[in-house]
């Protein structure tokens, strides 16, 4: 049986990988555990080699990916309008994103192949709030550019608020798959 305090360290180690992975993929396991407070010791007592580190964060990573669909309520509203909740939700994922982009996780989950999206993408089609034309890959395949864009940019420039990239974010996806007979 695992303790709090166990799973609250092991999450800690898992953390502080997300965060500083994120940043700089060559971090060392030692400024791993420094970060998350933990010694190394500590640090291989719950993962043994790196590798069963990042299989933790890819873990990590596709439950964060999967609260965040189940936050943006994807069956609720016309297929755009999930859509752009679901691309606030994962925005909000900052260095997990950043994880997912350069991708350190391996082939351990693909966020690019959530189910969910694609039958929002089809939602929209039939509602008409997105362009049938665009196919569903094509449209997963945006969102993941452009918040691939929206993540750089308001790394790139310490002045840009998050509530300003948030909303050109949603403003560059909504006009990106537009139907034809949408305002």
């Amino acid at each position: 049986m695992t303790t709090g305090t166990k799973n609250r360290t092991r999450q800690a180690i898992v953390d502080a990988a997300i965060e500083l992975l994120a940043g700089n993929p060559a971090c060392s396991l030692g400024e791993i555990a420094a970060a998350a407070q933990v010694g190394r010791t500590t640090l291989h007592r719950y993962f043994a080699e790196r590798a069963d580190l990042m299989a933790a964060v890819a873990d990590e990573g596709g439950e964060r990916l999967t609260r965040a669909a189940r936050l943006a309520e994807l069956d609720r509203g016309t297929g755009a309008e999930a859509l752009l909740r679901l691309c606030r939700e994962y925005f909000d994922l900052g260095s997990l994103l950043s994880l997912v982009f350069s991708e350190q996780t391996g082939d351990c989950w693909d966020a690019q192949e959530e189910p969910g999206v694609e039958a929002v993408v089809r939602r929209g089609h039939a509602d008409g709030s997105i362009d049938p034309v665009l196919p569903a890959d094509w449209v997963v395949s945006l969102m993941w550019s452009q918040l691939y864009a929206a993540w750089s940019y308001l790394g790139e420039r310490p002045g840009a608020s998050r509530h300003y990239v948030l909303d050109l974010l949603t403003r560059t996806v909504a006009n990106a798959v537009r139907g034809p007979g949408a305002i």
